[in-house]
C-alpha cells in the first residue's frame, strides 16, 4: 500500500518553509534520502464510519453515538449534510521513533523526515477521502473537504470521544494524550460531510482556522493543505 505515498518534493519543501524549489545540494540530497527512507517506517492504517446526523442550535449530533460537535463552524460545514463520515488515519509509531532518533543524532535530517511525514499523512488522508468520495457518489452525493477537531471553533477536546466512536485504538492503534494530542503523532482525525450533488460548495476559507493569525502559509499566500 506504500505506493499511495508520493511524498511530493514541492510539498516537503513547503513544509520546510522554502518559497521555491531551489535548495542547496546537501539539502536536496537529504530530502531525497528521507523521501526514500520514510516508506520503510510507514505502517499506514485507517478506519472510518459514516453516520446520520441531526443538527440543532450550534450542535451536530452524531446519531447512534454520544458524540456531539459544538460550534458555529462545524454546523456551517455540515449545513447541507444529513450524513457525515468520521475518519482516522495514522502512519504508525515506528515513524515517530525514527524521527525522535534523528533528533538525537542528526537534527537536520529529523526536520526533513518530519516534513516528509507531514506530506505522507496528507497522502494517506487523500487516499481515505477518495474511498469516502466513491461511497458518497453511490448515494448520489458529493463530499465536503476534511474538517478536523481543533479547527475553527470545534474543540480539540472531543478527540478522545471521536476515537472511541471509531474504536480507533483497537482498529489502528491510535489514541490521544491527556492534552488531546494524537499518538502516534503523524495521525489525523477528520469529518467529511455528504451533500447532494446539486448543491454548490463554497470555497474553502482559512479565516475560521484556529491557526489563522500565526499561519506561516497564509503570510506567504499559500494554502496549508489542511
Amino acid at each position: 500500500m506504500n505506493d499511495i505515498f508520493k511524498i511530493d518534493k514541492k510539498e516537503v519543501l513547503r513544509y520546510l518553509g522554502y518559497k521555491s524549489s531551489i535548495v542547496d545540494k546537501n539539502t536536496d540530497t537529504l530530502i531525497e534520502e528521507c523521501r526514500r527512507e520514510i516508506k520503510e517506517y510507514i505502517n499506514f492504517k485507517y478506519t472510518y464510519k459514516t453516520f446520520n446526523i441531526e443538527k440543532k442550535d450550534k450542535e451536530v449530533l452524531i446519531k447512534d453515538t454520544n458524540l456531539i460537535f459544538k460550534g458555529k463552524d462545524i454546523l456551517r460545514h455540515l449545513s447541507n449534510s444529513k450524513e457525515c463520515t468520521l475518519m482516522a488515519v495514522t502512519l504508525g509509531i515506528s515513524l515517530d521513533r525514527k524521527i525522535a532518533l534523528y533528533e538525537k543524532t542528526n537534527m537536520t535530517k529529523s526536520i526533513i523526515l518530519d516534513a516528509c511525514a507531514t506530506t505522507a499523512i496528507e497522502d494517506g488522508c487523500d487516499f481515505v477521502e477518495s474511498i469516502v468520495k466513491k461511497e458518497a457518489e453511490l448515494k448520489n452525493n458529493k463530499i465536503t473537504f476534511r474538517y478536523s477537531p481543533g479547527y475553527g471553533d470545534l474543540s480539540i477536546e472531543i478527540q478522545k470521544d471521536f476515537l472511541k466512536v471509531l474504536n480507533a485504538q483497537r482498529e489502528i492503534g491510535l489514541t490521544a494524550s491527556s492534552h488531546n494530542i494524537l499518538i502516534p503523532r503523524k495521525s489525523v482525525t477528520a469529518i467529511i460531510g455528504f451533500i447532494p450533488k446539486e448543491i454548490t460548495l463554497k470555497k474553502r476559507s482559512c479565516v475560521n482556522c484556529n491557526k489563522y493569525k500565526d499561519c506561516e502559509f497564509r503570510k506567504t499566500g499559500e494554502s496549508c493543505g489542511n
